[in-house]
């Protein structure tokens, strides 16, 4: 039976992120989706459970998913318990002694330079393919998440001082150099094309689908991945595929870890450094097939 106290601190904690912490959409969806599914299965008021009925819970209901499943759930818990302590709703933190599994870590899958260079050397012909080129060549200029990219509107972008500004995660804001080629096919798409799009009036965002309208995430992935069939590219691929190139391909050129994290936007360097894994896993190919005692 749902209970409606929980509900109600459901609905509490969702406006808690929404304005307070600014989360997206999509990850306030997930920790909603997490306090559900836990409603549905206790049978107790979530300010009455204790370490006990939580372990059971994990142990129980959620053995069945993958590692990164369950550390998403607890992670979820862990907020909202928490948030439950500073707001004075319960007096104990049930979740306090309760760790994650541990994760084996995925190296991110990145393009090599050439294969880039494949995919953005596009035949222009119609509207939309100044569109996608332009689109693919601000991913690899600025690393940009593609939540990012499809939040941009024209303000956003300036090509006569080569930067793009992006409101990332929790609303920051940070400012990114663009490239010289970048900058061209920004101009062109938006020159000559962008207006060419719209179907049912104007809006401000900076990339349009073929209906004029907002680009979304699923629609950008599904034009990436044409375009790497066309090109005949094998890596497999993720939304964040050209985000992961982009890093990959600075760190091997020279740039250093904390310039890179300010790029990307991260909070936390560790998560930057995942990058140095795949270079270093690279140079241990190159090394074991070029050296001649590598062998």
């Amino acid at each position: 039976m749902k209970s409606e106290i929980n509900q109600t601190l459901i609905d509490e904690f969702e406006s808690y992120l929404m304005f307070e912490k600014k989360y997206s959409k999509n990850t306030i969806s997930s920790y909603k989706e997490d306090l559900i599914k836990l409603d549905k299965v206790i049978k107790k008021d979530f300010t009455k459970l204790e370490k006990k009925d939580i372990q059971k819970y994990i142990q129980d209901d959620l053995k069945d998913l993958n590692p990164s499943s369950i550390s998403r759930t607890i992670s979820t818990l862990k907020s909202f318990y928490k948030y439950l302590k500073i707001n004075n709703q319960i007096k104990i933190n049930p979740m306090q002694a309760i760790s994650s599994p541990k994760k084996a870590q995925k190296l991110p899958k990145v393009l090599s330079e050439d294969e880039i260079e494949n995919l953005l050397d596009i035949n222009l012909k119609t509207d939309y393919d100044f569109r996608n080129k332009a689109m693919l060549e601000l991913m690899y200029s600025s690393g940009l998440r593609v939540s990012e990219l499809i939040n941009l509107t024209l303000n956003d972008v300036d090509t006569k001082s080569a930067l793009v500004k992006i409101f990332g995660k929790g609303s920051k804001e940070r400012i990114i150099p663009l490239t010289e080629y970048a900058c061209e096919a920004l101009d062109n798409y938006i020159l000559y094309h962008r207006a060419n799009l719209f179907k049912h009036g104007e809006n401000n965002y900076l990339f349009l689908n073929n209906h004029g309208e907002k680009m979304t995430r699923q629609g950008f992935f599904k034009i990436l991945k044409k375009l790497a069939q066309e090109k005949n590219i094998k890596t497999d691929f993720s939304p964040h595929t050209l985000r992961h190139s982009f890093a990959t391909h600075l760190l091997k050129h020279g740039a250093d870890l904390r310039s890179i994290q300010e790029l990307l936007g991260h909070s936390d360097i560790s998560s930057t450094q995942i990058y140095t894994h795949i270079t270093n896993e690279r140079l241990q190919n190159n090394y074991k097939e070029f050296h001649p005692h590598g062998k």
